[in-house]
């Protein structure tokens, strides 16, 4: 499988350092779509602020990637779903962390979650 990072030198804004506009990704032979995860433990109780849930998701999509015997390094989409705009930096800084600096498409949506408690939620599209 091959990855190719896809940022248009001309006809539209730049992508920045932990951004790109769109992953090529060539002779997968399989996908890995994964639900929105929250940073919830594994009795189900959410982390108590949100350093704790990002820890915990990030550690909950690398539990969902290995049983397909994957890592963050197959990766290749992104969507945060976030309860306030205050938390993005904190959530860029913990992807950031997790992939190792790499860039990949992603997006944030400010949402309103279904419980009070969850403060972020991620779902991934991964590739092999």
């Amino acid at each position: 499988m091959e990855m190719i990072e896809r940022n248009p030198a001309s006809g539209i804004y730049p992508a920045n350092p932990d951004y790109i506009h769109a992953l090529e990704v060539r002779h997968p032979t399989r996908l890995l779509f994964v639900s929105g995860t929250m940073g919830l433990d594994q009795e189900g109780m959410a982390g108590v602020d949100l350093d704790g849930q990002l820890e915990l998701i990030w550690s909950n999509l690398r539990t969902i990637l290995a049983s397909a015997d994957m890592t963050v390094e197959n990766i290749v989409r992104l969507t945060s779903y976030l309860r306030d705009g205050a938390f993005v930096e904190a959530n860029q800084n913990a992807r950031l962390r997790a992939l190792g600096g790499r860039a990949l498409p992603t997006t944030a949506i400010i949402v309103e979650t279904l419980s009070d408690d969850w403060l972020v939620e991620i779902e991934i599209v991964a590739a092999g």
